[in-house]
């Protein structure tokens, strides 16, 4: 069968205030800090941006998708390619989810049992198995540098039988995984670190047990899925209240689908390492940009002739070369340099919020910052518009 999969992915801690701490992950692409960000290339790529522009935004590492990807262009396929970083043009390090997330977002076109799923494809109407143990395979044949397991992700508003019954089974499907990964045969030389998936709901008692669950297996490292599904940001927070005491405090902890920025300054608060999500791209295309003071609104006619830039305080391409006037004017002539520039931001925007976490955290003023902070992102101010 080959050299099988090891566990090189190094972590280690730097500055700790509270349960918030700093470290470097290590992996076979290169090293990142946390805590991290990543943005997310469903189809192996981050949408109307490049590979250089994401480097210069201050993108350390990546996300794909498991799910789509495994069907176009076919893992295969990506590995004839070169795999996931020859695919991508991405010299740093990514990591794929398992297609869980994706598969039970499309309930209607899926059966599941404990062996795993058979989901209908959304591109050609056909049926697709995917197990715990196929799952992990398909991202070996992807390579990326983390990978996850397959997992039940419930939906928001599940009842209590269907939370517990999600959390019996993502137990079973992590030693499935688990076996399956150690037992895989290295590609390129290159390891790959399984992480677990934590689920749950909002239920504690729940939480615990599948956190003890996944502990046992001693892996590289841990996610906390199964949240930003729709429940209320106060019951986000206490679930996050206990991942310091449920999971080793040397191994990374990340936070899947979460990247509001009020979200992300109580993850780290809690001990979360790191975080993905869309936002940056996809509010990006929409005319919507994050800033220091609140977002902006872009198709909004207050900005016709403004020529400021989104952000007097980025340095971005977007903000050294473009005005709010005209970036409402490319939005409206449907321009495509529109929302490539407000992704560019978008990005620029969300490496340094976590740079200037690591750096507060280090200097042990995370605490003070991080209310001043949450006043911005989520209080009114002159000139933008808050949700």
């Amino acid at each position: 069968m080959g050299e099988t999969a090891r566990d090189e992915l190094g972590f280690t801690i730097g500055a700790v205030e509270g349960k918030a701490r700093t470290g470097s992950l290590q992996t076979s692409h290169g090293p990142v800090d946390t805590p991290a960000f990543m943005p997310v290339g469903t189809a192996g790529a981050i949408k109307g941006v490049t590979p250089d522009q994401l480097r210069d935004a201050g993108v350390q590492m990546v996300l794909a998708n498991t799910y789509h990807l495994m069907l176009r262009p076919g893992a295969q396929t990506v590995a004839e390619l070169g795999g996931l970083h020859s695919l991508m043009n991405w010299p740093g390090p990514i990591l794929t989810d398992s297609g869980g997330y994706q598969v039970f977002s499309l309930a209607h076109l899926r059966r599941l049992d404990d062996d795993g799923v058979v989901f209908q494809s959304h591109i050609d109407g056909s049926l697709v198995p995917l197990t715990p143990a196929s799952a992990i395979d398909i991202q070996r044949l992807l390579g990326a540098d983390i990978i996850m397991q397959l997992d039940e992700c419930p939906p928001a508003g599940a009842s209590a039988d269907q939370l517990t019954e999600a959390v019996r089974r993502s137990a079973d499907w992590a030693r499935i995984s688990r076996d399956a990964w150690a037992h895989l045969p290295s590609e390129q030389g290159r390891s790959q670190a399984l992480f677990g998936i934590q689920q749950g709901g909002t239920d504690l008692k729940l939480r615990a047990k599948s956190a003890a669950s996944l502990v046992e297996l001693d892996l590289p490292g841990y996610a906390v899925g199964g949240l930003s599904v729709g429940e209320p940001h106060q019951a986000m927070a206490k679930v996050l209240d206990d991942i310091d005491n449920q999971f080793p405090r040397n191994k990374p902890r990340y936070l899947m689908g979460v990247g509001e920025p009020r979200d992300i300054l109580t993850g780290v608060a809690c001990g979360v390492d790191m975080f993905d999500c869309v936002l940056p791209t996809r509010n990006g295309r929409n005319a919507q940009a994050f800033t220091w003071s609140g977002r902006v609104r872009l198709r909004n006619a207050r900005w016709t002739r403004d020529t400021r830039p989104l952000d007097e305080n980025c340095g971005c391409y977007c903000c050294r070369h473009y005005s709010r006037g005209v970036l409402r004017h490319l939005f409206l002539a449907g321009e495509m340099l529109g929302p490539t520039l407000v992704s560019i931001h978008n990005l620029h925007f969300f490496t340094q919020l976590l740079a200037r976490i690591r750096q507060a955290i280090a200097e042990g003023r995370f605490a003070d910052l991080s209310r001043d902070w949450l006043v911005n992102f989520t209080s009114p101010a002159e000139g933008t518009e808050m949700d």
